[in-house]
């Protein structure tokens, strides 16, 4: 691979793009459903309200842009020369590197969690651009900087979270074209379907296969993302290469009792499903904190009937289960189910579980980590060692990607680690190197030989 710098913009250039990154993260935070906090689920007034922000940002780089029928927003711009392939045909048949993120949230968010990655790739297109009469690159541009044998599309993706529907990746799965009919009968807290979400955000339903890519299209989809941990700020490093992101199984679970008077029960009789599901929360994190890479959460947690003199006669509760391969995780989901077997047996309770998602470990290419790391390096030289390599414990829209094209990740610090939450933080000089290494990646990307 070809080393050095091959990025021509200045630093000035560089923190003009991450102070507009930082605005515009501000912006975006004010359109929300909830006053005082960030909400914005698929297919919401708010989701509409940020596509449109997004389209406006992108015509102004010259973008083509189109919301695609499964409501994410996406910006076009094509090659400057000869395809991916070296086909000689039009430019505007040439396979595009995507590069985005999301723009939907879950309850009470911060602002950086997906939206850094979708205005970071917008100012890889302004920095990537040749300006029309001696301006900013990218204002109304008509060339390149360095001609791309691919076209670029940066792509927000309207849900990765799965807030309203309770299944993640919706948007990033009706782009890999693997969307499940059944989804159509997903209902949101208020009982309204999928299907008549679709219909009352503008959308047809049966159309939504027309925002599958097929593999042709696409040579790859890089991704900018703050960490969702404590690893880069821990190691006072601002970017890692991100080598795999983790696999994921979500379940539903029901341990049912008996519901009897709270006084009147003595504990020889009693079969309290609310202490057998403590029990069963707590075998969790033992089982889970004993494993390499494996992480178990129990996120919800609600007893029935809920009455303060009643003995819990059922509880349903939520596990969240991670791991960095899809045998260590299912290996790990056995040892909770025998440990639950146990538990209840001994307390004289009945459990079930309903699994609602389930999505493989998917690793980055190699090539992609290579870029990657060359775009770390040409950004941050005086770092002697090469740049860290983290696996991604959260999960994020390249996941469901991964089914249509090769997928890469950069990780920015985040102060804390602390995400999914209000305080949730990135700083501006972060955010600066960030933009310098993901536009260093796609030209060593360029150079790279077909």
């Amino acid at each position: 691979m070809k080393s050095g710098p091959l990025l021509r913009a200045s630093p000035d250039q560089i923190a003009a793009a991450a102070r507009r990154v930082m605005a515009r993260c501000d912006e975006l935070a004010r359109v929300t459903a909830t006053s005082g906090e960030i909400e914005r689920v698929y297919l919401s007034p708010e989701h509409a309200r940020v596509n449109r922000l997004a389209a406006e940002w992108m015509r102004e780089l010259g973008m083509r842009t189109w919301q695609d029928a499964a409501g994410n927003q996406v910006g076009r711009i094509e090659a400057a020369a000869p395809g991916w392939h070296g086909s000689h045909g039009s430019h505007r048949d040439a396979p595009a590197l995507l590069l985005g993120s999301h723009l939907d949230t879950v309850l009470d968010a911060g602002r950086y969690d997906g939206i850094v990655g979708v205005l970071m790739a917008l100012e890889i297109v302004r920095l990537l651009r040749v300006p029309r009469h001696g301006g900013e690159a990218g204002e109304g541009g008509d060339g390149w900087v360095v001609p791309l044998p691919f076209a670029l599309e940066v792509v927000a993706f309207s849900d990765e979270e799965g807030t309203r529907f309770g299944k993640a990746l919706l948007g990033s799965s009706a782009v890999a074209g693997t969307w499940d009919e059944s989804w159509w009968d997903l209902t949101d807290a208020d009982g309204t379907t999928l299907r008549r979400a679709f219909l009352e955000f503008g959308l047809d339903p049966g159309r939504v296969g027309e925002a599958a890519r097929h593999p042709d299209e696409v040579v790859a989809y890089l991704e900018a993302h703050i960490e969702q941990g404590p690893e880069l700020d821990r190691a006072a490093e601002p970017l890692a290469v991100v080598s795999s992101i983790a696999s994921a199984r979500r379940f539903q679970l029901v341990v049912e009792g008996e519901a009897r008077h709270a006084g009147g029960t003595p504990y020889d009789m009693r079969r309290d499903a609310l202490l057998g599901a403590s029990e069963a929360a707590l075998a969790v994190e033992r089982i889970c904190a004993a494993e390499h890479h494996i992480i178990g959460t129990v996120g919800r947690f609600e007893a029935f009937p809920g009455a303060v003199n009643v003995i819990p006669g059922e509880v349903q509760f939520s596990l969240d289960l991670r791991g960095e391969f899809d045998g260590e995780r299912d290996r790990v989901w056995g040892d909770l189910s025998r440990e639950l077997d146990e538990i209840m047996g001994r307390r004289g309770l009945r459990w079930r579980a309903r699994q609602i998602h389930a999505a493989p470990a998917v690793f980055c290419a190699p090539l992609l980590q290579d870029v990657i790391r060359a775009g770390i390096a040409s950004t941050l030289p005086e770092r002697r060692e090469a740049p860290p390599e983290i696996f991604s414990r959260a999960g994020h829209d390249g996941m469901a990607l991964g089914a249509l094209t090769q997928v890469g990740m950069l990780f920015l610090r985040n102060p804390d680690g602390i995400s999914h939450h209000p305080d949730e933080a990135v700083s501006a000089g972060d955010v600066a190197h960030g933009i310098r290494a993901l536009a260093e990646s796609v030209l060593h990307l360029a150079a790279e030989p077909a």
